[in-house]
Formats: structure tokens, C-alpha cells, sequence
């Protein structure tokens, strides 16, 4: 875009700087621009030659993700720390964002505006569980997505051991990770946003989730295990209120959609077959670790020198948390074997259902969900005088087959982008000037520039919008400091720039990781300054190797390395 058009959708571009979580919301464009930035920083390009990764070509696909997994967590924490970029309130974010939203729907459909989810959350106290409950009805954090650079500064603060970064910021980085790394198209690449969380879905080896540092499987989906219920929390209980890969973006909220009609099928289809499966013996007795309430009506038998004996099948589940050992696959005799004799009966109990017939019953003979023959056969087998036995039909259902909220798209005008025909093949100088080149034909590719703060390639007023406007904690931090002691910390700081080359850190992330070039340091300074001193103009003459802040009475100097030329009033 030209200076008339950016300064038109200011807004937008500033918010492509600070990538709050709200922000992301109100400009859906702005998710994917992070995932070019990552693409596009050298950051995660470097991982290639850590002898982690060496051969991973020659790797099959599930070891090839599983590996990138792996290096994932060990090198990044989940964080869900809000206070880390600062404080607004939601009057001042609802006055900017009512130019493209109004408030009503914004409220339903964001935690930092009231969103509390539906029953499975009010019984979860998600206020409470994510944090916000400290904040009073206005005061609200900024919640903003990180850089791969910004997550990579995050060992540079006190109590943090490695690089850190909320579900945004982690999904956006799979994402990039998934294609550089692992060579897996974006168009298989598919990112999805709810109103307390993001996931990515890869149609890729049978299809996965990734959720925070980790992966869910189509095997692991239906395990029954305490982390994948929490894996599935967001699908199962919100609205998708967005979903995009590089051809596009449907949002629930808007009444265009950019994805093309049939790469939006494509992708509900390959998610409705990884969130399907058959019912087998397996399924089930995975269905009964995660719907414990229903154990009840089932006890397990084995053989013990030559003599039957059973067992309540919820004192056989509470072993498998000593152990390798499941109930549900063949490691089961192993399991039945390390319980204590005197936790088993002599005699069957009369009113649970022995599951090791149920075994027998499913035997090469899997049922689908939809077979209503088949559930009613099953349904027999099902019986006993569980007071839960009516509904365990229903729920096992339920667990075999999900229908996602999706975002309608029956009513929304198809206006698509121009596909970003990224490949695993082109080396990183071609894919930055590829999406260079499709700056004027793909808004993502546009504001990507910005996400990345690439100051050679963007327009100076979105960056300073956003420093000046949405980076609170330098500002609270220094608030007892005079301005003689803030000039003494910010020249005595560390001279590195978490950004490399042209690229500058917001005052924020200066402050927070302690560290930056002289001229991220003069816009640090810049924006305390006009706090403390509103009314007093402030000029950065910023040159390729230095920068002079100067006010009403002060003139300081800072050497850069950022090679840019740039003369700013503020």
C-alpha cells in the first residue's frame, strides 16, 4: 500500500506491530502475517543446521514431526503470564476497534471483554484459570502474540530458563517450523483461532492438531487421557471463530471470506475424518478412562492359576496411572498382573458388564457411529444398572464423531486473495522476495513486512503508532526513576538487538528482555519521555550507524547498527 492507504488503515498496520491477542480478532490478516515473519526471520531457518534436525529429510513423516515436537518443548515454555506487555482497559480498546466491530460482538467472542465460554468453561472458572479475575471490569492486559524473536528473548528474563510464548505465538511458530523444517505445503497448513485459543490443524500423515508445544495425533485424539481432554477443551467447547492457510481466511464475523469456497470443504473434510473413528474394543475402553463416571458399570476378568477372577474396571483404570500398562490394548495382562490379589473377586459382579466380552463382540467387527443398526446392537451389550447407562450410548457417540463449530460460510461473498505459492523448495531470500512481491495482491503478505519490523520495507508511522501508543511497561517500570537515572540504565544496558539487520524491537520488548540498539533505545526513551513531558516536542535523527534524541533541553546520543535514515518528530 501507499502512505495515503496505510495511514487510512492505520489501525490495522500499527496492530501488526503489536499483535494483541484482540487485535488479531478485530484483523484476522494479521495471524497469517505472523506466520510469514517467522518465515521469513532467519531465526527459525537456523534450527536446519542443529545436529537435532541432521537426515531429517531421509526421516519418515511421523518421526519427522515428532522430532520438530521434541526440539519445540525443549526449547520453549508455555507462557500465560498477562502482565508481561502491560496494562490498557477495555474503553480504549473498544473506542479503537469500533470503526470494524462493535462491542457487542466483540464481548461474545473475547475473554478480555467478558467471553466466559459455555457451561464446560463456567464449570472450568476460566477468569480464574487464565488469570484474568486479578482485573477489574475495565483494566484488561495487552495479551500480545510474540515474535519468534521475542519468544526467543524470554531466557533474558529473570526466571525464565528458555524462550517462552503464549498459544499464538506458539501455533504461529508450528506453523512456520512445519513448512521450513518438516516440508509440509502451507496449503495443508491450516490455522485455527477460538476465543480462548489457537490451534493449528496440518493435513499431513493422517492429520494433527497442535496445541501449545504439542502435537495431537489422530491415535492420540481418541486415547482418552487427561492431556488430550485438555487438548480437545477448544473444539469441543467454542466456536472456531477463524480458520486460514495461504489462500485465504474465513472469519466468523465478517461476510466476506478470502479462502476459496472449496479449499474451506477441503479442510472441514480432512478435520471431520481425523475427529472420526470406528468404535473397536479399543475406542471404548479408551471412552472409559476419559468418562470415568461410567467404569462403574463394567468389571474386567483374567485368569489366575487356572481360576477366574474380576475385578471393578475402575480399580484396573487407577493402576494405569503406575505404569506403562493401559486397559485398553495388549499390555492389559501385564497390567491385571501388578494389581494386588486382594483387590479381585472370586465370583463375577452381577450388576457390571464384563468388558472382555465386549472384546469378543467388537472382533473384526469395528462400528460406525452414523450405523444406528449397529449402536442399537451395541447398545444391548451395554446394559447394566448403572443409573449412567441411558446416556453412555449418547457419549460414546460423542467421543467418536465431532462436529465442529465452524464459521459459516453459506451466506459469505467470496472475495479470494491471490494464493501465496510459497514452496519447501525456494531458499529464504526467494521466499522474502517472493512475498515482496505480492505485497499489492495479498493483505497477509503486505502486513507481514510489519510483523516482521522490517523498517527497509514499511512505512515509519504504523511502528511509532504502536510504540508510543501500546507499550505501557516501560513506562510503568520507570515511573519512580528520574529522567537522569533512566538515561545512566538505558546507556549501561546491553547493546544487542534481539532483531537482526534492519528490524527493531518495540520499547516493550527493549525493556523486558534488557537489551537493544541505540535506536530502539531512543524510541524507549522517546516514549517515556512524551509521557512525562506531553507537551514537549521530541526529534530522533537517526542515521546508519548513530541516533541523536534530542528535546526542549536534552540531546543524547546512541550508536546504531540498524543502517537506517530516518528524521522523526514526536
Amino acid at each position: 500500500m501507499n502512505t495515503q492507504e496505510i495511514n487510512d488503515n492505520l489501525e490495522k498496520y500499527s496492530s501488526a506491530i503489536t499483535l494483541s491477542d484482540m487485535e488479531i480478532f478485530v484483523f484476522p490478516e494479521l495471524l497469517y502475517a505472523l506466520v510469514l515473519a517467522n518465515i521469513m526471520s532467519p531465526r527459525v531457518w537456523v534450527w536446519r543446521d542443529d545436529p537435532w534436525f541432521e537426515k531429517i529429510d531421509k526421516m519418515s513423516p511421523s518421526k519427522k514431526v515428532n522430532r520438530l515436537k521434541q526440539y519445540i518443548i525443549d526449547h520453549y515454555e508455555f507462557n500465560l503470564d498477562l502482565d508481561t506487555w502491560g496494562l490498557t482497559d477495555q474503553q480504549t480498546e473498544l473506542k479503537r476497534f469500533a470503526p470494524f466491530m462493535n462491542r457487542e460482538t466483540i464481548s461474545g467472542s473475547n475473554a478480555l471483554f467478558g467471553y466466559e465460554g459455555d457451561k464446560h468453561y463456567f464449570d472450568l472458572d476460566i477468569r480464574r484459570h487464565f488469570g484474568l479475575e486479578k482485573y477489574n471490569d475495565t483494566i484488561i492486559p495487552y495479551w500480545k502474540t510474540e515474535t519468534v524473536e521475542a519468544m526467543d528473548a524470554f531466557c533474558r528474563k529473570e526466571n525464565y530458563r528458555l524462550g517462552a510464548g503464549e498459544c499464538v505465538s506458539l501455533s504461529t511458530l508450528y506453523a512456520a517450523a512445519l513448512f521450513i523444517i518438516c516440508k509440509i505445503p502451507l496449503e495443508d497448513i491450516f490455522l485455527m483461532a477460538t476465543p480462548l485459543h489457537s490451534q493449528n490443524f496440518i493435513a499431513y500423515n493422517g492429520g494433527f492438531l497442535t496445541n501449545n508445544r504439542r502435537i495431537v495425533t489422530k491415535n492420540m485424539w481418541f486415547n482418552g487421557t487427561e492431556l488430550t481432554d485438555k487438548a480437545q477443551r477448544a473444539l469441543r467447547n467454542e466456536q472456531i471463530t477463524m480458520v486460514m492457510n495461504n489462500t485465504g481466511i474465513v472469519h466468523s464475523v465478517y461476510d466476506e471470506m478470502s479462502m476459496n469456497a472449496d479449499e474451506y470443504e477441503r479442510f472441514k473434510q480432512q478435520v471431520g475424518d481425523y475427529l472420526t473413528s470406528p468404535i473397536t474394543f479399543e475406542i471404548l475402553a479408551n471412552f472409559l478412562r476419559q468418562h470415568s463416571r461410567y467404569q462403574t458399570c463394567f468389571q474386567i476378568c483374567r485368569d489366575c492359576h487356572g481360576k477366574k477372577q474380576w475385578i471393578p474396571a475402575e480399580r484396573a483404570y487407577a493402576y494405569e496411572h503406575a505404569g506403562p500398562y493401559k486397559v485398553s490394548d495388549n499390555t492389559r495382562d501385564k497390567l491385571l498382573a501388578d494389581i494386588d490379589c486382594d483387590e479381585f473377586y472370586c465370583e463375577p459382579m452381577s450388576d457390571r458388564i464384563c468388558l472382555n466380552r465386549l472384546e469378543e463382540f467388537f472382533h473384526n467387527n469395528p462400528i460406525e457411529h452414523y450405523d444406528s443398526q449397529s449402536m442399537m446392537e451395541l447398545g444391548k451389550k451395554l446394559e447394566c444398572t448403572s443409573e449412567h447407562k441411558n446416556e453412555m450410548l449418547c457419549a460414546l457417540a460423542g467421543f467418536v464423531h465431532l462436529d465442529p463449530e465452524f464459521p459459516d460460510s453459506g451466506n459469505k461473498i467470496s472475495k479470494p486473495w491471490k494464493k501465496l505459492e510459497l514452496t519447501p523448495q525456494m531458499d529464504r531470500e526467494e521466499m522474502i522476495a517472493y512475498v515482496e512481491s505480492m505485497r499489492s495482491e495479498n493483505p497477509s503478505a503486505d502486513l507481514s513486512f510489519y510483523a516482521l519490523r522490517d523498517m527497509s520495507r514499511c512505512e515509519w508511522t504504523p511502528f511509532l503508532k504502536a510504540a508510543t501508543e501500546r507499550n505501557p511497561v516501560c513506562i510503568e517500570e520507570t515511573k519512580e526513576i528520574s529522567d537522569e537515572e533512566l538515561f545512566q540504565i538505558l546507556e549501561k544496558m546491553e547493546t544487542q538487538s534481539i532483531y537482526d539487520e534492519s528490524r527493531i524491537a518495540q520499547p516493550d520488548e527493549v525493556w523486558n528482555f534488557q537489551t537493544g540498539d541505540g535506536l530502539e533505545k531512543a524510541i524507549l526513551l522517546s516514549n517515556v519521555w512524551k509521557n512525562r513531558h506531553p507537551d514537549e516536542d521530541v526529534q530522533l535523527e537517526i542515521q546508519p550507524d548513530r541516533v541523536k534524541f534530542s528535546s526542549a533541553d536534552r540531546t543524547i546520543m546512541f550508536e546504531s547498527s540498524k543502517g537506517l535514515t530516518k528524521n522523526i518528530t514526536l
